[in-house]
């Protein structure tokens, strides 16, 4: 890949409604992967017509995964989409890891398994001597050996506090091999700064949740990576696609959409994963996190939730009889 005249030379990042699925286990010891929920659950996420699906993120319990499980994932997650109709379904796979090297073996694992993109955090375990050079440089490195292109990842409530800020951006924007960047910071301003620069064929600002999609959309944003998605995908891409009319339409699908995201947002990996098993029907037993993270199981906390994320049941329902 190759920049020609400003402009990269390959693959873009595709805009609409991504989601990172959700990662199933079975109640046993060793918490391996449910591989009967992950396929039921992946095929849900494929069926809705999203336009992405990335295995191995937040929502998916990335730093509990092994290499192993990721490229099980990938390769899963494709073997299906081509048996439903869909073999150009974009997938992406979240590589990390403590060193530069372990972040490029990832994204040769994703290529090898069938991957479009890597989704990458910035590395911060040492993040006291994170400073914007070594970001960049990581990046840049990363990025020149990965075998796919690279989304940046930027949400620094998982990375210490390190935070990917539009300087940085401009000069990561210009790597050819660097597609776009995934803001859960919630940057609306990145946004337009992005859009300020380039292309989004070239590089792309996508919104972290679907709370503040419409307003992405408004300033150039290309799209979502959306959690929600894993329970009410066809009311994102319903939104996504009414973000461009500015319609009075739109706007209330935005604020519909907010208003149950914040089941998602207070409720944890572990009450997003509680209640979408009970909404979808999966069995309660598979819906719990790898330890150490704690269980869902709060009474009050299950009510709430649930109250919080049942006002789009009967639209998602309704936009499912309609596709």
């Amino acid at each position: 890949m190759t920049i020609t005249n400003g402009s990269k030379v390959g693959k873009p990042f595709p805009p609409g409604v991504h989601v990172p699925s959700l990662t199933w286990f079975k109640d046993t010891p060793e918490q391996e992967i449910d591989w009967e929920v992950q396929k039921k659950h992946l095929s849900f996420l494929i069926e809705s017509g999203l336009h992405g699906i990335v295995i191995a993120g937040t929502n998916g319990e990335a730093v509990t995964l092994s290499s192993l499980e990721k490229a099980q994932l990938v390769k899963t997650t494709r073997e299906l989409a081509v048996q439903l109709g869909r073999p150009d379904l974009t997938v992406i796979l979240g590589c990390g890891g403590g060193s530069t090297q372990q972040v490029i073996a990832e994204t040769r694992l994703a290529k090898e398994s069938g991957a479009d993109f890597a989704l990458v955090l910035v590395p911060s375990y040492f993040h006291f001597a994170i400073n914007e050079d070594a970001i960049i440089a990581f990046f840049d490195e990363l990025a020149s050996a990965s075998p796919i292109p690279v989304l940046i990842y930027n949400f620094p409530g998982v990375s210490s506090g390190l935070d990917c800020n539009s300087e940085i951006l401009e000069k990561l924007g210009h790597h050819p091999n660097i597609v776009g960047v995934k803001l859960t910071c919630g940057g609306i301003a990145k946004v337009a700064r992005v859009r300020s620069r380039f292309a989004p064929e070239t590089f792309c600002a996508l919104a972290g949740q679907s709370d503040w999609l419409l307003p992405a959309i408004s300033c150039g944003g290309t799209g979502t990576i959306t959690g929600l998605a894993n329970i009410y995908p066809r009311a994102c891409i319903e939104l996504y696609n009414l973000a461009g009319g500015g319609s009075k339409e739109a706007e209330q699908a935005q604020i519909d959409l907010a208003a149950v995201e914040w089941g998602f947002a207070k409720g944890g990996i572990n009450g997003t994963k509680w209640v979408v098993a009970k909404y979808l029907g999966y069995p309660e037993a598979s819906c719990h996190t790898r330890r150490p993270y704690p269980r869902y199981s709060d009474a009050k906390k299950q009510a709430w939730i649930l109250e919080t994320m049942r006002p789009l049941e009967a639209k998602e329902k309704a936009l499912k009889k309609i596709a």
